[in-house]
């Protein structure tokens, strides 16, 4: 286990909006398999993530009790984490010009309705949402959670906690991901294609994090200048890693068919057509497709499921 600083840091706040701070950061989470975070059964017990931040590793606990919320946090990054608890939890994501026509979609109204608190999250660890997102390519949710879980035990080193806190892992870290031989990659079931590009994306991981600070178009140009990474990667990337409410996942297998049912009644749809419906909710693209997929309005499904062989 990593040194803890002598204290914790711990920061207390109200966000100018609405918050429901564990359904804000449930995107961040791959599930079971991520051993780099925690949730608690209620907002009281929080959410713990482990980090690594510009100043150092880092761990942090972020509860809420009504709508004050309170991040503690331990490590020498305990600080930067600590400044920028809201911006994590999304206190800048306004959604104050953003409405959904109940006499057009009955139901997406009373899911935005529903879900008032959930807002855009903002981690700025751009490389740590990068390194998921790639694992992520081409694959099912399911076998990236399985390579996640694989290589995390492989590269990962245990988080700063205190006696109290879950045991939690370290997103692993670019500079020995950037050196990982291709053969422990593939025990974690992930082709030399993908990761290539991951190493490769490790070796500039220091330069993705420095987008975190600059314009949200201007860092998915960063972004998109390593190979590998393509428009629905960026895209993915932009909603957690820097607060992008309006990034639409241009590629995905899934989306622009339940937008496309959601919002105009069609069974089937193409990247375009998702496009076109969602302009209307520009900047807000993200927030709509997040709702679309919280209403239950799956499309409608053809043709056989595919088995997945669980491997871990």
């Amino acid at each position: 286990m990593l040194p803890m600083t002598a204290n914790p840091i711990t920061r207390t706040f109200r966000p100018p909006h609405v918050t429901d701070v564990m359904a804000t950061l449930r995107p961040m989470w791959r599930g079971r398999s991520d051993g780099t975070m925690r949730f608690g059964r209620t907002p009281t017990e929080g959410v713990w993530r482990a980090t690594t931040t510009p100043d150092g590793v880092a761990t942090q606990h972020i509860t809420q009790v009504a709508d004050v919320i309170t991040s503690t946090a331990w490590g020498p990054g305990a600080g930067w984490l600590t400044d920028r608890a809201p911006v994590l939890v999304g206190a800048d994501d306004d959604d104050g010009d953003f409405s959904i026509d109940r006499t057009k979609h009955e139901l997406l109204y009373r899911t935005w309705r529903a879900k008032l608190g959930v807002r855009t999250p903002c981690t700025q660890a751009v490389w740590e949402t990068l390194f998921r997102v790639i694992l992520e390519q081409k694959v099912t949710g399911l076998e990236a959670g399985q390579s996640l879980s694989a290589l995390q035990k492989a590269l990962s080193v245990s988080a700063p906690r205190p006696s109290h806190g879950p045991p939690l892992v370290l997103p692993p870290n670019a500079q020995v991901v950037a050196g990982t031989p291709h053969h422990v990659f593939m025990a974690a079931n992930v082709e030399r294609k993908r990761a290539d590009t991951i190493r490769q994306a490790a070796s500039y991981a220091h330069r993705l994090d420095e987008a975190a600070a600059i314009s949200i178009p201007e860092a998915c140009r960063r972004l998109g200048s390593i190979p590998g990474i393509g428009v629905w990667t960026i895209n993915e990337v932009a909603v957690i890693a820097l607060g992008d409410g309006d990034a639409v996942s241009v590629g995905d297998y899934h989306l622009k068919n339940w937008v496309s049912w959601a919002l105009a009644g069609e069974p089937r749809g193409t990247d375009e057509r998702m496009v076109e419906l969602l302009e209307p909710y520009r900047p807000h693209r993200a927030r709509m497709m997040r709702i679309i997929g919280s209403s239950g309005l799956g499309a409608p499904k053809y043709g056989p499921r595919i088995t997945i062989q669980k491997r871990w």
